[in-house]
């Protein structure tokens, strides 16, 4: 058991890819975590305790947290991961879908950051780190409302790190470029079964955009996000760190 064995962590959206890779390497390290998250996780782990909740219901998110914060007097790290893609112009994307974006990738954002802070001001110490994404620094096509979104997690990131630096709180957005998940195939599917293109080639074609000539992966994205919130990052702070394999310096 690690020598970090009493700290916690809660994990959004830690049931599926990179949420799921980062609670499990939180979990190696002998961290408790708390995964918040409406699908079960597809592995059982003791360290691992699962909440269910629709991070869209901001009223059913502020209860599930709350109920969290009363059992867990001591919170000393939040994965802010919960996110949902949407592919899209401006013209193409109705109300209704930019709020369900905005709702997932920023309002939990926000709800989960509220409910961690006043624990973190108590102990004076705490580290939160927001999944955002390369898209946090550049724009691609047809992402107006995903890349909005995780515009608004990187200025979420650096004006939490100034407000609240004086409780030695921490907080950085991390910015992954295209990484190989179960949500990156199932968007290579829908848009394999809309264009007819092959599957294998379009993979290929998206690794061959890499500098680095691959895609990333869901454990060095959990790697990276493990040392954030280890006291050797502790004076990073209102930083986007990217992790894109060199795409972003194009």
């Amino acid at each position: 058991m690690s020598q970090l064995s009493s700290q916690t962590v809660l994990v959004t959206g830690g049931s599926l890819g990179i949420g799921a890779a980062v609670c499990q390497r939180f979990s190696q390290q002998g961290w408790r975590v708390i995964n918040i998250d409406l699908r079960a996780p597809e592995k059982s782990d003791s360290n691992i305790e699962w909440w269910a909740c629709d991070l869209t219901d901001a009223e059913q998110s502020k209860e599930v947290f709350a109920a969290i914060l009363t059992k867990y007097t001591r919170i000393d790290a939040l994965v802010s991961n919960a996110g949902v893609h949407y592919s899209g112009t401006i013209e193409q994307t109705s109300a209704e879908d930019f709020e369900r974006v905005f709702a997932i990738n920023v309002k939990a954002a926000i709800i989960a950051t509220k409910a961690v802070l006043p624990v973190m001001k108590t102990q004076r110490k705490g580290v939160i780190l927001y999944m955002a994404s390369d898209q946090a620094l550049i724009a691609k096509h047809n992402s107006f409302a995903y890349n909005m979104s995780k515009a608004a997690l990187a200025s979420l990131a650096k004006t939490t790190a100034l407000d609240y630096a004086q409780f030695q709180i921490r907080a950085n957005a991390i910015c992954p470029g295209t990484i190989e998940t179960p949500l990156y195939h199932q968007a290579i599917d829908r848009y394999v079964a809309k264009s007819g293109a092959d599957k294998q080639q379009v993979h290929a074609q998206e690794a061959a955009l890499q500098p680095l000539g691959r895609l990333g992966q869901a454990d060095e994205i959990a790697a990276y996000t493990y040392f954030l919130a280890s006291d050797e990052a502790s004076f990073i702070t209102g930083s986007l760190q990217v992790i894109d394999g060199g795409y972003t310096t194009q």
